[in-house]
């Protein structure tokens, strides 16, 4: 039996190098900065196809096309590249991108970068030359041997970055042991997640087979780890770089064949291993017992030692291989090589994402990619909200290129078909959902729910008739889908019917939850002569205009607009006519409350005349309070027959407070009672002042003549 790992053959990151130096070739000869790829057969491949290989930037000729490698070059290398006038296409892999850009980060920050890797790959050469004076260690045990000597003083500024080919198992020991040696460190996670996958399977697969067979080239980082870690695992590992490597004598005896395959083994290799192990196994089904050839022993390849990461604590359990990943060679090349087609839905890993497109690993000869265009018709969302960098995305093909090797995918065109199975699930469940005004028209509005365009009348936009409708543009509303024509591609809905049933729930809640003295904050609704009615949760109350304000108003729209948030309180309330009298005044802010507990009889004030009738003039104490100055007690100095001979309105005077009513909240004033020396009156004051309404500023009925003459 064959058990062969899932993520076998070339990553994401050489798999673009490889497409852009086909791309390259195609415009004319071209030359790559080092080997673009550790597999001597593929190099030999591109170099058939007019990719010639550079070792130096010194052997380029000026102005030529030059593919930079998926492990990046150095600041330097890119700018003699450039006074060179050539034309750079770089296909430096994503994640290494990034790693140099922590790099030079760390740097600017002033830390002493810890690269963590081996020291002679050319990605770790490379990534060293993104940042000042680095220092690289392969493991936790050369970390422990060198740093306290590079780096002494435990309170350096240190910035740990590592190969993102590394073992994650290997990388977190010695991160682990840089934490504790110094006092301030930053951690840049560089491991590239294929990467792991990758070396995760091939741990799992060893430890169920019988053999391994790791297919990659010998001079490759990535298909060396892979050859440690299964060596550790498994008695038996063979590195292949090509069908003719095989050790097919030592398949015929064994009973569980593992197979995997590094990030340098194209998909044609892997095929040809494919094919040769097929044949094998079927000469092998066809032969008889004594026709069978005896095998001698063979010896596995790699006897001298190849650096091998730190031994790891052996499992407890060796756990079987998923059943995903028990695929055999056909199986796992009819996956890699398949064609695919317009329409076809597929599943891939999201490798990159960049301002123009989503590049997708979809397992197959193809490169997938999503324009941003196609990944989603929600307005104002960024692609990182969507899709993350290795996680799993389910797309629909749009176009396959096989000239170039591309396939443009859509996500939102998938959306789309799963988006109308909800919407026609909402209306037949009546449930909720939600989207975005994209677009005002003379019926109504049209909102995007999950990119499937929905019309909302205007009578069914929640928005009072004849209001305008473009307030509602880019706001967020919760709507009910009433009609759904999928033929047509025509769906109706309705905010207001959601609100409908929000506000009859609130109104439950308020009628089962109200009592006097009871706070709300409520919103306006509208406002009449004699009062304005106010939302305080799906209940309408009413606030009369004398409960408004303390000030004596003519109409609430002297207080209040419609639309106002406002404070209020219940007065009083009725369930059974569903009835409530509001209170917006605060008992706390009555003014007749301020005064007498500042103010008593005898005290002299200033005041403003606000009003002057037959009788007398009214003065304003503070705002809600007003006292009545007697025509009799307005002056001594001359005898007159109205306020207005001596006071006029806006006036300021000194008055003296001579009686307080804190029964019918009434005040008495004199500015007579100021005067030094007061002449003798000829008229004889009216035995009883004057009683007046503080309410309505009129004169009590029997108090209301003028005074008579003596």
């Amino acid at each position: 039996m064959i058990l062969t790992a899932a993520s076998a053959g070339f990553c994401y990151g050489v798999s673009r190098a490889v497409k852009l130096a086909e791309d390259a070739a195609r415009e004319g000869p071209c030359v790559t900065l080092c080997e673009l790829i550790h597999n001597k057969r593929e190099v030999a491949r591109l170099e058939a196809l007019g990719v010639s290989c550079a070792s130096s930037v010194d052997d380029i000729p000026d102005g030529s096309r030059v593919v930079i490698r998926s492990h990046g070059a150095s600041p330097e290398e890119y700018a003699r590249l450039e006074a060179k006038g050539c034309t750079v296409v770089d296909a430096t892999c994503p994640d290494v991108a990034k790693t140099h850009e922590y790099a030079a980060e760390l740097s600017r920050e002033g830390r002493r970068v810890i690269i963590i890797g081996t020291a002679d790959h050319p990605e770790v050469r490379v990534t060293c030359a993104w940042c000042s004076d680095p220092v690289v260690v392969f493991d936790e045990e050369e970390a422990a041997r060198r740093l306290p000597e590079l780096i002494p003083d435990p309170d350096t500024p240190v910035g740990v970055i590592c190969q993102t080919t590394g073992m994650e198992e290997r990388v977190k020991k010695c991160e682990e042991f840089i934490k504790k040696q110094y006092t301030n460190v930053k951690l840049f996670d560089t491991i590239c997640k294929a990467t792991s996958r990758r070396q995760e399977e091939a741990e799992r697969l060893a430890k169920s087979s019988d053999v391994m067979i790791v297919i990659g080239g010998k001079n490759s980082a990535n298909t060396l780890e892979l050859t440690n870690i299964c060596k550790k695992h498994c008695p038996r590992v063979y590195l292949v770089e090509s069908a003719e490597e095989l050790p097919l004598s030592e398949l015929r005896k064994n009973d569980v064949i593992g197979v995997t395959a590094g990030a340098s083994a194209p998909a044609w290799i892997i095929k040809e291993v494919r094919d040769k192990m097929n044949d094998e196994m079927k000469e092998m089904e066809t032969m008889t017992p004594e026709a069978a050839p005896v095998a001698e022993e063979p010896a596995p390849v790699a006897e001298e030692p190849v650096p091998v990461a730190e031994e790891t604590a052996p499992a407890a359990e060796p756990a079987p291989v998923e059943d995903e990943s028990a695929l055999t060679f056909d199986q796992l090349l009819e996956q890699n090589l398949k064609t695919l087609h317009n329409g076809d839905k597929v599943t891939g890993i999201v490798q990159s994402i960049s301002t123009t497109e989503v590049s997708v690993d979809l397992g197959t000869k193809h490169s997938g990619y999503i324009p941003i265009s196609e990944l989603t018709d929600e307005p104002d969302v960024k692609p990182e909200d969507i899709v993350q960098i290795g996680g799993t995305i389910e797309t629909y093909v749009v176009r396959v290129n096989d000239v170039e090797g591309t396939v443009m995918l859509s996500k939102k065109r998938l959306d789309t078909v799963k988006n109308w199975e909800m919407i026609e699930q909402a209306r037949e469940d009546r449930s909720v959902v939600e989207g975005v005004v994209t677009e005002v028209n003379k019926g109504g509005v049209v909102v995007s729910v999950k990119g499937i365009r929905v019309f909302v009348p205007a009578s069914q936009s929640g928005m009072p008739k004849d209001a305008d409708l473009n307030e509602m543009l880019k706001t967020r509303q919760k709507l009910r889908i009433t009609e759904v024509n999928h033929s047509r591609r025509r769906v109706v809905g309705s905010i207001r019917a959601v609100q409908y049933d929000l506000r009859r729930a609130a109104a439950e809640q308020t009628w089962a939850e109200i009592e006097v003295g009871k706070k709300y904050t409520g919103t306006v609704k509208s406002l009449t002569s004699y009062g304005a009615f106010i939302d305080i949760g799906g209940v309408d109350g009413m606030a009369h205009v004398s409960e408004l304000s303390w000030k004596r108003i003519r109409h609430p729209s002297e207080v209040l607009a419609v639309g106002d948030q406002v404070e209020v309180y219940v007065i009083n309330f009725d369930k059974e006519t569903k009835k409530i009298s509001l209170g917006v005044r605060k008992p706390e802010d009555n003014p007749w409350v301020k005064f007498t507990s500042a103010h008593q009889i005898g005290d002299v004030i200033n005041v403003k005349i606000v009003k002057l009738m037959q009788f007398g003039a009214f003065a304003e104490i503070l705002p809600g309070v007003d006292g009545l100055i007697h025509v009799s007690q307005i002056t001594s100095e001359r005898r007159i027959g109205k306020p207005d001979e001596v006071l006029s309105e806006g006036q300021e005077v000194d008055v003296k407070i001579t009686n307080i009513d804190y029964d019918k909240k009434k005040v008495s004033l004199s500015i007579r009672a100021l005067e030094a020396a007061p002449a003798p009156v000829e008229e004889k004051e009216a035995e009883d002042e004057v009683v007046y309404d503080t309410e309505t500023d009129k004169p009590e009925p029997e108090e209301a003549e003028a005074p008579a003459e003596e």
